[in-house]
């Protein structure tokens, strides 16, 4: 059988510990023996980012401008301890942080529906997406310990030198500030990051903050999101017939327990990382979760939502079993072939990315599974499999479609 060909390289970004095992595992099993793979690649493994000076994660998010479309495994990012564990240069950055920001990048997360995982909250019966913003809040906050009394004030300096100034608090003892900021031109590219994923999935979108409480950080949110909603796309939702509204974020929190799903939930950047990890739970496992980077000018950055495994790495360097869930790793792989052949109009290169997906849910299906996975299915008399092994049980699978 001939291979299937692809005409626009993907930009492929490896990974660290065991979801680098398992990214060798699912292109060796899963892909070239089907797909005549092209890919730019970089090493985004914290031994080669340390090499470079993090130079190889700068040089991943330009390619990913240049080709459009982009597969990442999961990385490390370093804390004290990795410092002396990989005798690191400095501290580097997260490397999604990095892309982020570089691509101006909203992240999309939704978890991988299957039969047999039924999520903890009975009525949901679809997925729900979650649109997180991905720049500024407390991933670059200014922090200060205060030692004892005085006076926290906040003060902007504009370009001609004035002042503005608001207090903040006038303390008579020890206590802690932190100072948070955001751009327009960020939120706007958020806004039109959701609004424009929501007419390609065809689904509604919530909004929510606290915009009762945060009158101007938080309102700013919602006056620019739907500023943008009324001049752009109310006449496309209205025509596709999908709905956007704003929300205050404790009701989206009580709304979102009585819903069905199928929508997107949009939130700020600490909020869409708080409420991905519980969505992604309540379905299932972190696993079962998918995650794409949207830029507004149209590039695509797909990896699962989960971290690099390092206590199943241990335990396979020690030569030892381990049963890795692979599946939103899977996914990253068939969404970034799915959006290269959608770009690049190749229907058999999107068929395919299709079938892998549903060869991987089918197996799971069967009976056959990783040990996460066996501890909460509803399915009876399960087969746990290591994880080359639930690898190669995909493969056959797939095989016999």
């Amino acid at each position: 059988m001939s291979k299937i060909t692809m005409t626009t390289p993907l930009v492929e970004m490896d990974g660290d510990e065991m979801t680098r095992i398992l990214w060798q595992f699912i292109k060796d099993d899963l892909i070239l023996p089907y797909v005549d793979l092209k890919t730019e690649y970089y090493d985004l493994g914290l031994k080669y980012r340390n090499e470079t000076d993090d130079q190889v994660t700068i040089d991943s998010a330009n390619a990913t401008k240049k080709y459009g479309v982009a597969v990442k495994c999961a990385t490390i990012t370093p804390n004290a301890a990795r410092m002396d564990e990989y005798n690191l240069k400095q501290m580097w950055k997260s490397p999604n942080g990095t892309i982020r920001a570089m691509l101006d990048g909203t992240v999309f997360r939704a978890p991988i529906v299957v039969k047999g995982i039924e999520p903890c909250v009975k009525n949901w019966e679809k997925p729900i997406t979650l649109a997180r913003h991905a720049y500024g809040d407390v991933y670059k906050n200014t922090e200060i310990k205060v030692p004892g009394a005085g006076k926290a004030e906040l003060v902007y300096t504009a370009a001609d030198g004035t002042e503005t100034r608001e207090l903040i608090h006038e303390f008579d003892g020890p206590g802690i500030i932190q100072g948070i900021h955001n751009t327009e031109k960020s939120i706007e590219s958020f806004a039109r990051a959701c609004f424009n994923y929501a007419i390609d999935t065809k689904q509604d979108i919530w909004f929510a903050t606290k915009d009762t409480i945060s009158k101007k950080y938080d309102h700013t949110f919602k006056d620019i999101m739907q500023d943008i909603y009324d001049k752009e796309y109310d006449a496309k939702f209205k025509e596709l017939g999908i709905e956007y509204f704003y929300t205050l974020i404790d009701d989206a929190v009580a709304r979102v327990m009585k819903a069905k799903g199928g929508f997107i939930w949009a939130c700020k950047n600490y909020d869409g990382d708080v409420m991905s990890d519980m969505v992604s739970s309540a379905f299932g496992s972190l696993a079962m979760m998918t995650s794409v980077l949207v830029s507004p000018d149209g590039n695509y950055e797909y990896e699962a939502a989960h971290g690099t495994v390092m206590r199943h790495y241990y335990k396979h360097l020690k030569g030892e079993e381990t049963s890795t869930n692979s599946v939103a790793t899977i996914f990253a792989w068939t969404g970034a072939l799915r959006k290269r052949g959608e770009l690049d109009n190749l229907p058999d290169l999107m068929a395919f990315a299709d079938k892998l997906e549903k060869a991987t849910l089918k197996t799971i299906e069967d009976g056959k599974m990783t040990k996460d996975l066996a501890l909460i299915t509803s399915l009876d008399n399960v087969t746990v499999l290591n994880s080359r092994d639930f690898i190669k049980a995909i493969k056959e699978t797939l095989d016999n479609m």
